[in-house]
């Protein structure tokens, strides 16, 4: 007896997509080149999405590739939480343990929350970078496990995605920069409705360049025959290719359930609706088998053995031989896993769902969570919470809903999946009122809620509050990015609240709601924490007390620094200690070290940073760690000691960059710019302000790199770069928070632009605008800047007739300015002798003696730009006087200016002394060079021991060698070296030894010859 002809309804033969497979083929080439890939696929449903990644993956896998495909699960019309990411690492686990456990090591406990066999994902605190944090850990983790071999991650049905998926491949897209890596998603296009989440991702991936689109199209009429031909395994009638392409409209999976219905003698001619057409095959099965399909489609994107046997309550033999007929019809397939169930395709599982009643539904739920309860290790550890919460839900009972969905909520708030947590908080609050009130007094404030600090009560037996679950809810919003959600929830909770005697838990929510207030640029936040701290006034020490003059005391040091606001830090201190807020404790002292330093006791300030920042490293606080990484090295510069602030700045990348802590690490760049500008290293100054642009999450870490490269496009020379950069810097920033250490700077910045331009008039604008807004104690170091840009371009102006009007009002106004900025250090000494110098300028009255004791003051400090500015200014005082020895000495300081200005780029600079120099007829080259005075150590303003530490570094010697001969401390050697540099204007020791040399300070028998050996 002859057996009947199998007909597979997936064709053997793969048809078509050529130039979508050259395109993938391109990127695993690149990627195996080193050069990391981002490709996103869509299409209909059905139109062969995932066929293609299959074979795209199968051949990537020939090709030495290692493989690793995740899904978004769905669970009714909820995603699990990094579902795709957490399969396909679980993947890379499996395939390369080794490597991905090196990659890994050292951030076991955060990279849990997306891999639970890492190990246990420990107590830590909860923060705005936190969300951040693990998707940066997770892009070096890919880029260290992809280093030497070439991995392909493929997370298909973006489309059910949930935010945090959507969140993390977004940020995967944007920062991947190295690695063999190809990372593509899938998702269906008919479903991006104009509301659908994935529609703003959508959009801005489109906008990056790094990422290509592949949309694919739907068959054509001979792509649909080869289609046909191969499921039926013969070549098909031509009238029957017509007839199918016509009705499937090239669609590949509708070929297939036509081509494989028409064998069959299925009558899909009667219809030709979808839902029909899908159903079709689905109600020729066995009255079981559709029994059984019907519990998968309600049941999620896959269902396990164990728990659909438990669900089905069918004899093991009979649930076997349905799965047997569901699965020979091509309805269910075995889940890759190898453990469970699923649709072969999607569309079938939707369609059987919407034919299901509504009692049908929800019974099929109840009997899910059910199952899940008796026995809950039927399914994986990481998706039991989610899946209970979602199958009780659906089954529509407030009393087992409510409590599971709160287990959820926990569970996505660990894994830092705070939209997640988010919503799932939102539906507690639906449930809350539904629910029982013998439910509701059952569930504890310590299973379920940890945003609002503890107030004297035991969270062991106080009953969670619907405020509690606001509270919660609050903070997910913020740190999950939702937060006009999270506004919401906050005005809503404090309308409750007036009608409660709570002033504590009134005045967490108003901290609050002035953090988000700033964060959605709806203001400063300065009202909301004034209410809150009027609340809790007299009040015994808590840790929300503690918290609210913490968040005073921060807020005023950046707006609004003086006496207030360090007394407020003093108290946040002592009530931080007083109720063990040990967090709240180190940020009140690194915010009183800061406003210490700025009140004048510069030492001791200093002092309570550096110990704030050791003990959170030590302590592993990352967050305030990060935090003294920004503020420490701040600090340093504003007293002018930037070498010691690069120190420590290169330290704080490689923490902050270990700890993901991407605003941190951005503030970090932004201010190591900063004092690479300082100190004459504008190329790494350049770097370390692109890095701040490109690493920084929320805006303002942003405006201070764009602040930079104004800055030195400005000492460029580059107008029109500056102007953008200002522009830039002014969009990052905003109008709705303003604070002294930008609007001073952008002034600055712009009356630069403007004197260079010749609006003078504009110029002066700038400068009156920031000093009306004022100059608040503390931000003297932005002020002096300033006054000397003003200053200095009113000197330049005096000769112009259009720069008379309104000139005398602005040189009252930088002297009046200039008696009240304080100098409390070197640096800011010297500036306010160059600034009183080029007021001198400006009225014709600058003398030699002023420029001179300028210089003097700046040769000390390791500020080279502005050492070569003064020696020019200088250069022509010594010009005007006339004489032979004076030429000669405005010579030697015009070259040394020189040599600065060429090796910074400073092209204004550049051409000034080119100028000084032509018109007096100088030479600066070095064949035209005098030759030196009896003592050129003098002239150079070199001290003796400087004359031989010099001597040293001219013939090679390192610190350390120099402090052996002669007898100091490396330390000391280094100081010196730092001085010579200073005052020579170079930026670098083989520079100063050129110098040396050039000038012929030292015959060569002179140099000292170490003994080797």
């Amino acid at each position: 007896m002859l057996g009947t002809v199998e007909i597979s309804s997936v064709s053997p033969v793969f048809v078509g997509r050529t130039d979508e497979l050259d395109v993938l083929h391109d990127a695993l080439a690149r990627a195996h080149a080193g050069e990391p890939q981002a490709l996103l696929i869509g299409g209909e449903a059905g139109v062969g999405k995932t066929r293609l990644v299959e074979e795209f993956t199968a051949a990537a896998g020939r090709d030495g590739a290692v493989v690793a495909v995740g899904g978004c699960v769905e669970i009714g019309a909820d995603g699990l939480p990094f579902a795709p990411f957490s399969t396909a690492l679980r993947t890379l686990y499996r395939e390369l343990p080794a490597e991905l456990a090196a990659a890994a090591a050292g951030q076991e406990e955060e990279l849990a929350r997306l891999l639970p066999e890492l190990g246990d994902t420990g107590s830590g605190g909860h923060d705005e970078e936190g969300m951040a944090r693990l998707f940066e850990l997770t892009a070096r983790l890919l880029e260290r496990v992809a280093a030497e071999r070439t991995v392909v991650l493929a997370l298909e049905d973006l489309h059910w995605a949930d935010a945090s998926t959507r969140h993390l491949l977004s940020y995967l897209f944007r920062t991947l920069r190295a690695g063999r890596l190809v990372v593509l998603a899938t998702y269906r296009s008919d479903d991006i409705h104009r509301r659908h989440p994935m529609r703003p991702l959508l959009a801005e991936l489109d906008r990056l360049r790094t990422v290509r689109r592949l949309d694919l199209a739907r068959f054509s009429r001979d792509e649909v025959g080869r289609q046909i031909a191969g499921i039926l395994a013969a070549e098909p009638d031509p009238a029957q290719v017509d007839d199918i392409f016509r009705r499937s409209d090239g669609n590949a999976f509708f070929v297939e359930e036509l081509a494989v219905a028409a064998a069959e003698g299925c009558r899909t001619g009667l219809t030709d609706t979808l839902r029909d057409l899908l159903l079709v095959r689905v109600e020729a099965l066995p009255e079981s088998a559709q029994k059984v399909a019907r519990i998968v489609a309600e049941g999620g994107s896959t269902v396990e053995y164990r728990l659909l046997a438990a669900v089905a309550r069918l004899a093991e033999d009979d649930l076997i031989e349905a799965l047997r007929a569901a699965v020979n019809a091509n309805i269910l397939i075995a889940a890759p896993s190898g453990d469970g169930y699923r649709f072969r395709h999607s569309l079938v599982r939707e369609a059987v769902g919407d034919d299901l009643l509504p009692g049908e539904r929800s019974r099929l739920n109840r009997r899910y969570a059910e199952a899940l309860e008796a026995d809950p290790t039927l399914v994986p550890a990481d998706q039991r919470a989610m899946r209970l919460a979602t199958y009780w839900y659906h089954a529509h009972d407030p009393a087992k809903a409510l409590p599971a969905v709160l287990d959820a909520s926990v569970q996505a708030r660990a894994r830092h999946a705070y939209s997640e947590q988010l919503r799932l908080l939102e539906r507690a609050m639906e449930l809350w009122d539904a629910a029982p009130e013998e439910v509701r007094a059952g569930l504890q404030l310590s299973g379920y809620a940890e945003a609002y600090p503890e107030c004297g009560c035991d969270p062991a037996t106080t009953p969670l509050r619907f405020l509690d679950l606001m509270a919660e809810a609050a903070c997910a919003g913020r740190f999950g990015g939702e937060r006009e959600r999270a506004l919401k929830i906050t005005k809503k909770a404090l309308r409750l609240l007036e009608d409660e005697h709570d002033p504590l838990r009134a005045a967490w929510f108003w901290i609050q709601r002035s953090r988000l207030v700033q964060s959605l640029a709806r203001g400063d936040g300065r009202q909301e924490l004034a209410t809150a701290q009027e609340l809790v006034r007299g009040l015994p020490p808590s840790r929300v007390h503690a918290e609210v003059l913490t968040n005073v005391a921060n807020w005023s040091m950046l707006h609004e620094p003086g006496p207030d606001a360090l007394a407020a830090a003093e108290q946040a201190v002592s009530y931080a200690r007083m109720v063990s807020a040990r967090e709240t404790e180190l940020n009140a002292r690194l915010t009183l070290g800061a406003l210490t330093v700025g009140a004048g006791d510069i030492e001791a300030g200093l002092a309570l940073m550096e110990e704030v920042r050791q003990q959170a490293v030590a302590e592993g606080h990352a967050f305030e760690a990060g935090r003294a990484y920004v503020n420490l090295p701040n600090d340093l510069e504003s007293v002018g000691r930037s070498r010691e602030a690069v120190r420590i700045l290169t330290e704080g990348v490689t923490y902050t960059r270990r700890f993901g802590l991407l605003d941190s690490e951005a503030w970090v760049w932004g201010n190591l710019a900063e004092s690479q500008f300082s100190l004459g290293c504008w190329d790494e100054a350049t770097e370390a302000a692109a890095a701040a642009l490109r690493r920084g999450q929320s805006t303002k870490p942003k405006g201070c790199g764009a602040m930079c490269l104004a800055l030195l496009a400005l000492g460029r020379g580059d107008l029109a770069e500056a102007g953008r950069q200002l522009a830039a810097a002014h969009a990052f920033f905003g109008t709705h928070d303003p604070m002294p250490q930008q609007w001073i700077v952008l002034a600055h910045i712009g009356l630069c632009i403007a004197a260079a331009e010749g609006r003078h008039a504009d110029a002066r604008a700038e400068l009156a605008a920031a000093l009306d807004a004022g100059v608040p104690p503390g931000t003297h170091r932005y002020g002096w800047p300033l006054l000397l840009a003003a200053a200095t371009a009113e000197a330049d102006a005096r000769a112009l007739p259009a720069a008379l009007p309104g000139r005398d009002e602005a040189l009252g106004r930088i002297a009046a300015a200039l008696k009240r900025l304080t100098t409390d250090a070197p640096v800011w000494h010297a500036h306010e002798a160059w600034v009183r110098a080029e007021l001198l300028r400006a009225e014709g009255r600058d003398t030699t003696a002023v420029w001179s004791d300028v210089v003097t003051a700046f040769e000390p400090l390791e500020r080279p730009y502005d050492l070569a500015r003064v020696r020019r200014r200088l250069a022509v005082a010594l010009l005007a006087d006339g004489g032979d020895d004076e030429r000669a000495r405005a010579t030697e300081l015009l070259r040394l200016a020189q040599a600065v200005a060429g090796h910074l780029g400073a092209r204004p600079l550049a051409d000034a002394v080119a100028l000084v120099a032509q018109r007096a007829r100088l030479s600066l080259t070095a064949a035209a060079c005098p030759k030196p005075a009896a003592d050129p150590m003098e002239s150079l303003g070199l001290t003796s021991r400087e004359h031989d530490v010099l001597r040293l570094v001219a013939a090679g010697r390192t610190n350390r060698q120099i402090a052996e001969e002669l007898f100091i401390s490396p330390k000391t050697a280094s100081v010196h070296v730092s001085n010579i540099l200073a005052k020579l204007g170079v930026a670098g020791r083989g520079e100063a030894a050129a110098v040396a040399h050039r000038l012929g300070l030292f015959p060569a028998e002179s140099l000292p010859v170490r003994a080797t050996g």
